[in-house]
């Protein structure tokens, strides 16, 4: 997978999330990028929308 950082880290670099399109866009991983061999959450296309719009709307 080719992770990115999320453009919403902190700039300091301590709370960081990474984020990577699994294979033929089947899904979204995000993991904390202090832990790169730590738990990965893996959402489907849909789930990664939802939760997306419920960030937004909770802040």
């Amino acid at each position: 997978m080719r992770w990115r950082k999320s453009s919403r880290s902190a700039q300091a670099g301590t709370d960081c999330v990474e984020v990577a399109v699994l294979v033929n866009a089947e899904g979204i991983a995000a993991r904390d990028s202090k832990d790169l061999f730590g738990p990965v959450l893996v959402l489907s296309p849909a789930g990664w929308r939802g939760l997306l719009s419920m960030v937004k709307r909770e802040g």
